[in-house]
């Protein structure tokens, strides 16, 4: 989406520990601004100080981890930074559920399970459900009690289809997060999202922010190397150059993720597959083929060549080569056998679908670029999505 009209700002819809939610008037209707505070709390607000320069650097990661999950097909509530300190979204009826995804036993974990020492990794990413309640210290429900609290968010019934949508979609969230930190030798140790239903379309998508008080994160997977907010938790008396320290971690942290989000919109451009074709008949197979790499995030170039061109090629590089013969009459008797039955010394692979023939390739290149990888993974949740969709549609 995009957002560049003019708005005035409306009443306060809601006002959270770190941040403020206002109605806006614009020509487009059903948006919102969500301001960020100078403000940093522990324990459910017991603990609170004054950050100066927090909510610019808030809004500066939120805006780099949103940019990261757009681009790879993900759909949040994020739509633009307006300006420095406030981001403009889609209004939503929140979920009173945070959804934290664990890949390392840490924290309040090994707290609630004795026995789990620290540092235990889960694979598959561990995943937990907490109500949203401060009063009574936001407790942890089941998968259980999510169902059967029967959560309604504006004319929506958080029903076990959205639970089952919602638990796909967090885990390949911190999946991704976790390929893009990657990138910088940042352990994702573990990351709380909250999702909401859109006011227009009803559909469930990430909401609130992601920043650096929603995650652990370690260096080089070093605990002592910490540079989100358990630094600031783990803080018995707050002196000036604590805040200080503090302030640099954030800083950091925003700096770092902005260059990770720009790197990944780097690997996409230049991440090319070359098409060959006998000859310009064959132009519209291989624009099929060129259109699922470039929703996968690769780019492609064409080149018309001669007949035959698989083994050749196969023959004449150390790069991977996948044949792809466009559709003729012939192919049940002469023509696959020239890509399928090859010389001695040659390996090539034969897909016979454009779109099978760009995932291979996405494949082959999502094992050195994190942006690829991420979009498959996407692409694999959003499988899931459309599967559990058809289904609850048939049931009604």
């Amino acid at each position: 989406e995009v957002c560049d009209e003019a708005f005035t700002l409306g009443k306060l819809s809601c006002e959270g520990k770190t941040k403020l939610v206002y109605d806006i008037n614009s020509t487009t209707p059903g948006r919102c601004l969500i301001v960020s505070k100078d403000t940093i709390t522990a324990g459910n607000g017991a603990k609170k100080n004054i950050m100066e320069g927090k909510a610019e650097m808030s809004t500066s990661t939120n805006a780099s981890a949103m940019q990261i999950l757009n681009d790879v097909g993900i759909k949040t509530s994020f739509i633009k930074v307006s300006p420095i300190t406030n981001g403009i979204s889609p209004q939503c009826h929140m979920i009173p559920i945070e959804w934290v995804i664990r890949r390392v036993a840490t924290g309040s974990f090994i707290r609630r399970n004795v026995g789990v020492k620290e540092g235990y990794r889960f694979a598959p990413p561990k995943l937990e459900t907490f109500f949203k309640d401060d009063e009574n210290d936001d407790p942890q429900w089941g998968r259980e009690v999510l169902e059967e609290a029967k959560l309604k968010c504006g004319d929506i019934e958080i029903t076990s289809h959205l639970i089952d949508m919602m638990e796909k979609m967090s885990v390949t969230i911190f999946e991704v997060m976790e390929k893009a930190w990657q990138t910088k030798d940042v352990s994702l140790i573990d990351m709380k999202i909250e999702f909401g239903i859109r006011c227009d379309t009803n559909e469930v998508i990430l909401a609130d922010v992601i920043d650096n008080d929603s995650w652990r994160i370690w260096p080089s997977g070093d605990k002592r190397l910490m540079k989100d907010k358990q630094v600031y938790r783990n803080l018995k008396t707050i002196t000036n150059n604590d805040m200080k320290n503090l302030k640099e971690n954030y800083s950091w942290v925003s700096e770092q993720l902005g260059e990770v989000a720009e790197s990944f919109r780097d690997q996409t451009k230049s991440t090319t597959v070359a098409i060959f074709m006998g000859s310009p008949k064959d132009m519209a197979h291989c624009n099929s083929i060129k259109a699922s790499c470039s929703d996968l995030g690769v780019n492609c170039t064409l080149h018309v060549s001669s007949n035959g061109l698989g083994p050749v090629i196969s023959g004449n590089t150390v790069l991977p080569v996948i044949n792809c013969p466009p559709p003729s009459p012939q192919w049940c008797t002469a023509d696959i056998w020239s890509s399928l039955r090859l010389p001695s010394g040659l390996g090539c692979a034969t897909l016979l679908d454009p779109q099978a023939a760009a995932l291979c390739s996405a494949q082959i290149l999502a094992q050195r670029n994190p942006a690829v990888w991420a979009r498959l993974r996407v692409k694999q949740m959003k499988n899931f999505l459309d599967l559990k969709q058809s289904n609850a549609e048939l049931k009604q």
